[in-house]
């Protein structure tokens, strides 16, 4: 059974994360603080919705967003869809149906939500994409990425996460075996393990930033990189 690491040495005055590590061990990495608050849901590539027209019922389309994140509409064409809570979505649709319909009323809901993913790199055997299935924490989504190799600094995992309007947090985690911190993942989570430092974090998001799922931007020593 794996443990919670709880950390009593870090020295007076200085502010650490849950793992121990403090944010100016990272100079350069501009991220959020970190919240466990659960934004707002966005709609992601794979997810169904229904794109009501009670004054116009035979526009009413059941849709699947569409991996580039668009989805097609009567009248409009392809709009944008992934990335954007139900509330954008439906008002840029409104907006975009006032020139083709009088005082057009648009309601979207989710009907089913797509496959949830996390994307894990750095020093694991095989690096990629993993599909939850139920819960999963992020010691278990590294064991199913292979496992760490040799040079992993397990002890300093960064997890990357959207939060509260957009923003991007990352925390810094301790998968060392049999001391691992018990972190439940939410989907689009990134884990990177570094071979030293987290200062590889530049190198590896210009590396994968053209791989990246629709939706994916973040800003490292002053670049964004998206997928889009």
């Amino acid at each position: 059974m794996r443990r919670r690491e709880r950390r009593a040495d870090a020295p007076p005055g200085r502010r650490t994360t849950r793992s121990g590590c403090a944010p100016g061990d990272f100079p350069g990495i501009p991220f959020a603080d970190w919240t466990d608050a659960e934004p707002e849901y966005l709609l992601y590539p794979g997810d169904e919705i229904e794109v009501a027209m009670p004054t116009a019922a035979e526009l009413t389309r059941t849709l699947r967003v569409a991996p580039d994140g668009r989805i097609a509409l009567p009248l409009i064409g392809n709009v944008m869809a992934a990335d954007r809570s139900l509330t954008e979505l439906q008002q840029g649709l409104s907006a975009a149906y006032a020139s083709q319909l009088v005082r057009p009323v648009i309601e979207v809901t989710l009907r089913q939500a797509g496959p949830i993913r996390v994307w894990v790199d750095g020093e694991v055997r095989t690096p990629g994409v993993i599909e939850m299935v139920g819960d999963l924490d992020a010691y278990q989504a590294v064991v199913q990425a292979g496992g760490l190799t040799p040079g992993a600094q397990a002890r300093s995992v960064a997890l990357i996460r959207r939060g509260p309007g957009g923003s991007r947090m990352m925390r810094v985690i301790d998968l060392r075996p049999r001391q691992a911190e018990v972190v439940a993942l939410r989907r689009g989570d990134i884990l990177f393990v570094p071979r030293s430092t987290l200062g590889e974090l530049a190198a590896f998001f210009t590396q994968v930033r053209s791989a990246l799922p629709v939706g994916f931007s973040y800003a490292i020593n002053g670049n964004t990189y998206a997928s889009s």
